[in-house]
C-alpha cells in the first residue's frame, strides 16, 4: 500500500475519478467538492489531496478543502494508519474528519493514538436516497429558481441554516452564494402569495448524482409543510436536470426532519458523522 499526496486538484480528479463515480452516493460529497473546486466556485485553497496505491489501482482517497473537514468516505478503515503517518508530516493542523460512520471513527482513532489527540462528535447524519418522490399535498405555494437578485435573501438563509446545522462551521460569504445562484445546481424557493418561505439548494450533477442541502424555513412559519414542499420541488429540480442520484444528509439529533425526508420518498443509506480532532493541552 502507498500513500501518495497531490498538488494539482486536476490530477487528483483525475487519479480518483473510477473510485468516485463507482458510487456517487456514498462519495456525495468528495464529488460535490471536487464540482465546486473544478468549477464556478473555484479555485480556492485545495488543502489536502490524498491518494490510496496498490500497484496500479487506486483503492482510496480523502481530500480536505479548508476550513471544511477531511472528507474520508473513499478511504478504506486498513488505510487508515498509514495515511495518518503521511498527513502528519503534511497537515498536522487537521482538526476535523467526516464521513461514513465506520471510516471516519477509523481514522479519528489512529489520528489521536499518533498525536494523543481526542475526538469529539461534532454532528452525527444520516445519508438518504431518493426512491420515488412524492410530494406533499395540499401545501399552499409554488417553487420558483432562485436568481441573483435573490442574493439578499439567500445570503441571509443560508447563514441562518449553518448557524442551526453546524454552529462550529464558517458562514456563507456573499461571494460564494452568489456563485451558487449563478452556477449550475439551483437553489429553490418556495412562495405564497409572491413571498418567499422556504428554501433548499440542489447541488450540481456531479456522475449523475444532486446533493440537497440548506433546507430552511423561518422559525415564524414552520409547522407549514413549506419545508417539505420546497425540498420535493428540489429534488424534482435534480431528477429534471437528468440525476439518477438524489441525496441529502439528516442531523440524527433532529426528530422532524428525520421523519419528513422518507414522507417525500427518501431512503436511510448509512450514517455518517463529523468529528472533530481535538489537540492536547
Amino acid at each position: 500500500m502507498e500513500i501518495r499526496l497531490h498538488r494539482e486538484l486536476a490530477e487528483f480528479a483525475a487519479l480518483t475519478n473510477v473510485l468516485y463515480a463507482a458510487d456517487p452516493v456514498t462519495h456525495t460529497v468528495a464529488l460535490t467538492v471536487l464540482a465546486q473546486r473544478l468549477g464556478a466556485l473555484g479555485p480556492a485553497d485545495v488543502g489536502t489531496l490524498l491518494t490510496v496505491h496498490e500497484g496500479a489501482a487506486v483503492v482510496g482517497a480523502a481530500l480536505r478543502t479548508p476550513p471544511w473537514p477531511l472528507a474520508v468516505s473513499g478511504l478504506p478503515e486498513g488505510a487508515a494508519e498509514p495515511a495518518v503517518g503521511v498527513l502528519l508530516a503534511h497537515d498536522r493542523g487537521l482538526d476535523l474528519v467526516g464521513g461514513p460512520s465506520p471510516r471516519a471513527e477509523a481514522f479519528a482513532d489512529a489520528w489521536c493514538a499518533a498525536t494523543g489527540a481526542s475526538a469529539r462528535t461534532v454532528v452525527a447524519h444520516r445519508l438518504f436516497r431518493l426512491d420515488e418522490l412524492t410530494p406533499p399535498s395540499r401545501v399552499p405555494g409554488r417553487a420558483r429558481r432562485a436568481g441573483v437578485a435573490d442574493l439578499g435573501l439567500a445570503l441571509r438563509w443560508q447563514r441562518a441554516f449553518a448557524a442551526a446545522a453546524v454552529p462550529d462551521a464558517p458562514e456563507p460569504t456573499r461571494e460564494q452564494v452568489r456563485r451558487q445562484l449563478s452556477g449550475a445546481g439551483a437553489t429553490v424557493l418556495w412562495e405564497v402569495a409572491g413571498e418567499p418561505v422556504a428554501m433548499a439548494r440542489a447541488s450540481e450533477p456531479a456522475v449523475g448524482m444532486s446533493r440537497v442541502s440548506a433546507v430552511y424555513t423561518p422559525p415564524a412559519l414552520r409547522g407549514r409543510g413549506y419545508g417539505s414542499a420546497v425540498t420535493a420541488a428540489a429534488s424534482r429540480w435534480a431528477l429534471d436536470a437528468g440525476v439518477r442520484d438524489v441525496v441529502l444528509f439528516t442531523d440524527l439529533a433532529n426528530p422532524v426532519s428525520n421523519a419528513i425526508y422518507p414522507r417525500l420518498g427518501y431512503r436511510p443509506v448509512h450514517d455518517a458523522v463529523q468529528l472533530a480532532l481535538v489537540p492536547t493541552a
